[in-house]
């Protein structure tokens, strides 16, 4: 009889110690189990500027303001009707060995314009640099089709 009290015994300890395996007390079962889930990698995609450079840059200017500089560039397109003038900032508008270049990008016309005289074909552009860009710029360049300007500190 004892015998019979002890394996019953044995058999309802063993029987608890099954549910033990899924408690919190277990550090085993402290995370589920690994489940596979599908990922869709997506391409970066960068996007290109189709707008075409200035024929050429006749001026480039900076002034300082609290808490950073505007720079002002004036081109000259090939005829009149250039729209959307912007420097666009080369390198995410960071320092490549102390300078920052632009390239100076604008919308053609949507129908063929006359050339007309320099002063009617003349373009103005101008962004914003923060005081935390300029550390370390030395330089300030503007790229056009035809040539480059640079201003130095």
């Amino acid at each position: 009889m004892t015998r019979l009290i002890t394996a019953f015994a044995l058999l309802a300890f063993l029987s608890a110690c099954g549910g033990l395996r899924q408690s919190r007390l277990n550090p085993s079962s402290w995370f589920g189990k690994s489940k596979e889930t599908k990922t869709v990698v997506q391409a970066v995609i960068k996007v290109v500027d189709a707008r075409p450079l200035v024929s050429q840059v006749i001026s480039l200017k900076v002034d300082r303001l609290p808490g950073g500089a505007i720079v002002r560039a004036m081109g000259l397109p090939q005829t009149q009707g250039y729209w959307k003038a912007e420097l666009v900032p080369l390198n995410g508008e960071t320092p490549d060995k102390g300078t920052l270049t632009y390239e100076f990008r604008l919308a053609p016309p949507p129908v063929q314009q006359a050339a007309g005289t320099k002063p009617s074909r003349e373009v103005l552009a101008g962004t914003f640099i923060s005081d935390q860009k300029l550390l370390g710029v030395r330089r300030i360049q503007v790229i056009a089709q035809g040539n480059r300007r640079t201003v130095r500190r």
